[in-house]
């Protein structure tokens, strides 16, 4: 049996002219999670359109295509064309969850929620020829005894970070503008692998630098704790996800992450405004000292890239500035920046719809760039469109890259920070050269330098400045 798996992309990633680095990071562990699964005899193909371009000539016995939002439309158009060759199409993913008549149309069987449970089953009734066109994850779902990911079907040398690795599923929170409830709905909705064979896969990765893609890797104490105690000695530099109120938690937990490698965190500040974080169930947030949990992280030689999402209901005109002087003022070394954007599937999406407010439903401008829904009455869509761009601009000017690498009081911190956000967002027509040219794995050793710099952690903790702006504490 031959078996293709895909992963569609927009077009912006398959632009001739220019390839924007972020579609060049990650390679796609999911669909390479299914392939472990399949029988030892059958033959297996991973395609990832971000990175090479897809040959559709073939005829292989089964394909499995990843859908999410923005690339919905293209998974589509290659589910027709080798359903029409006779290939058995199966769809699965975070769009095919939140919208499964739309997706059932393109495919012979659909996969809704996560697919390491339904996937084994599927194959016995495919291979049966009684295969059913709907999957659905159990309530229970569980990580024990999957088998290792099938990265020899990745081709490593197309992407900056090979090295990822996914070692939990879902997120114990419940943000309404977050995909994970529709997606994890029906059962568990936070779960992990078990610890020893986290490890293994993390020893088996060749090189110092990880990156972990989990929703939220602090997110369960207890095997956060073990993963990071026997990751400890392994010589790692890694990446990660957390939430504000997990590293504020005084559990030690976040010492031995930094203990363990730990040089650079994703944090969901989303917005410093209380009223948006109670409308969006973002509980976790609330109450939080958002410039403490900085300088904690800053305290441990531990990078941080704040993620903010602008257009929510209590927004005004002023509210780019104000997010952009704060980010800069605290230090923080790189920025993502997000316009709310209704999933379908989310708590968001149907107050959004149900107020009549959904500009169209063209899933490709989902984007987290493009407005697609009228924002509240603080903003007009251009005001949310130009401030979102204007924000990206003026954090990543160099100015402001200078400003906030000098808020460190060390300066080692200082260039650090210089040189990750400088080659971060500075660069890009370097980006674009080393992807064109096939050469991005070259750029492995300078991520993995930049990132080592940081030695250990800080004896004193230092104040912050006083003129860094706090966020309000909520009783």
């Amino acid at each position: 049996m031959r078996v293709k798996f895909i992963l569609p992309a927009l077009t912006e990633a398959t632009n001739p002219y220019w390839r924007p680095i972020k579609y060049s990071l990650f390679p796609p562990l999911g669909l390479a999670t299914l392939a472990a699964l399949l029988p030892a005899h059958w033959e297996a193909e991973l395609q990832d359109e971000h990175v090479e371009t897809l040959h559709t000539d073939d005829v292989p016995d089964l394909v499995v295509i990843q859908v999410y939002i923005t690339n919905a439309y293209r998974a589509y158009d290659l589910a027709d064309l080798y359903r029409a060759r006779g290939c058995y199409v199966c769809l699965g993913g975070l769009h095919v969850t939140s919208m499964p008549e739309e997706a059932s149309v393109h495919a012979d069987s659909i996969f809704l929620g996560p697919g390491e449970d339904t996937f084994p089953e599927f194959l016995r009734d495919w291979h049966q020829r009684r295969a059913r066109p709907r999957y659905v994850a159990p309530a229970r779902r569980s990580l024990v005894g999957t088998p290792p990911i099938r990265r020899d079907l990745i081709r490593r040398e197309l992407y900056l970070v090979p090295n990822s690795i996914v070692v939990t599923r879902g997120c114990p929170h419940h943000c309404d503008f977050c995909y994970k409830d529709a997606f994890f709905e029906g059962g568990n909705t936070f779960y992990t692998q078990p610890v020893d064979d986290a490890l293994a896969e993390i020893e088996r990765l060749p090189g110092r630098h990880l990156y972990f893609l989990d929703d939220h890797l602090l997110g369960h104490q207890r095997f956060a704790s073990s993963l990071f105690e026997g990751m400890r000695g392994m010589n790692r530099l890694f990446q990660g996800a957390a939430t504000v109120d997990s590293i504020l938690r005084d559990t030690e937990l976040l010492e031995k992450a930094a203990a363990a490698g730990l040089r650079s965190l994703f944090v969901g500040f989303e917005t410093l405004s209380p009223a948006n974080l109670k409308a969006s169930n973002k509980n976790q947030n609330l109450g939080r000292d958002y410039a403490l949990a900085i300088r904690k992280l800053h305290d441990l030689g531990i990078m941080v890239n704040g993620s903010f999402v602008f257009g929510l209901d209590d927004d005004g005109a002023d509210v780019f500035k104000r997010t952009v002087e704060w980010a800069v003022q605290q230090g923080i070394t790189t920025a993502t920046f997000h316009i709310a954007t209704p999933y379908p599937g989310t708590e968001y999406f149907k107050r959004i719809e149900s107020q009549g407010r959904l500009l169209h439903r063209r899933w490709n401008e989902y984007d987290t760039r493009t407005v697609v829904h009228q924002p509240g009455p603080g903003l007009t869509a251009t005001q949310l469109k130009n401030g979102y761009d204007w924000a990206y601009r003026e954090f990543y000017s160099w100015a402001n890259i200078t400003r906030a690498s000098l808020a460190h009081d060390e300066l080692k911190h200082m260039l650090k920070h210089f040189a990750y956000a400088g080659g971060w967002k500075k660069f890009e027509p370097l980006w674009n050269f080393m992807i064109k040219s096939r050469q991005l794995h070259s750029m492995r050793p300078l991520l993995e330098a930049i990132l080592s710099k940081v030695q250990g952690q800080r004896q004193d903790s230092v104040p912050a400045p006083a003129d860094f702006i706090p966020l309000p504490i909520i009783p």
